[in-house]
């Protein structure tokens, strides 16, 4: 009688606690209608796509200021030189107030692993140039190509990761999380 009366129990809990039905979309889009909150989701929705295509601009184009600065092992300055890691710091310090790890395997621990099928301006690109995951890296400028210092004689160019070279070398992609701050992400 016992465990009849337990799996009865059981049997109304279980029909107690069906899954909740689909939620109504449509009638969720005409409250927020009613409410005139769709045009400003849209709205907002607009603002941030421009921020983000803004800041994607603005740091494409202070790396491309960069151009020709001499390669320095170590350089953080375009004065003196820079290395990979020293440009890409340089850039996100001085565009969008974000101040990353100075080695390139630091900058990519701190950064959001992306797919290269992902890739937009701005993002970063790490190849294995020293025998060693992330010993390299640069920054994505849109249609294959990427920025960087690449080495001792060399100046700051433009590269095509597509050639076999940097292809058979590709590491990985990264993007530099946008919110929090800069400590939050040089101590992540």
């Amino acid at each position: 009688m016992k465990k009849y009366v337990t799996i009865v129990l059981l049997s109304a809990c279980a029909w107690a606690h069906a899954a909740p039905t689909q939620p109504d979309y449509a009638a969720m889009e005409n409250l927020l209608k009613e409410r005139g909150l769709m045009s400003a989701i849209g709205s907002r929705l607009s603002q941030a796509k421009n921020n983000v295509s803004e800041r994607a601009s603005a740091l494409v184009t202070s790396a491309m200021g960069l151009l020709g600065v001499p390669y320095q092992y170590g350089g953080n300055d375009a004065e003196t030189g820079l290395d990979c890691s020293g440009l890409v710091r340089l850039v996100y310090e001085e565009t969008v107030g974000k101040i990353l790890p100075r080695r390139a395997a630091d900058q990519a621990a701190v950064t959001d692993t992306i797919d290269r099928s992902e890739l937009k301006p701005g993002d970063l690109v790490f190849f294995n140039t020293m025998r060693r995951a992330f010993s390299h890296v640069g920054i994505y400028v849109g249609e294959g190509k990427f920025i960087h210092a690449p080495r001792t004689g060399a100046q700051v160019r433009i590269e095509d990761m597509r050639t076999s070279y940097w292809n058979t070398r590709f590491n990985g992609a990264r993007r530099v999380p946008m919110t929090g701050s800069s400590a939050e992400i040089s101590a992540r």
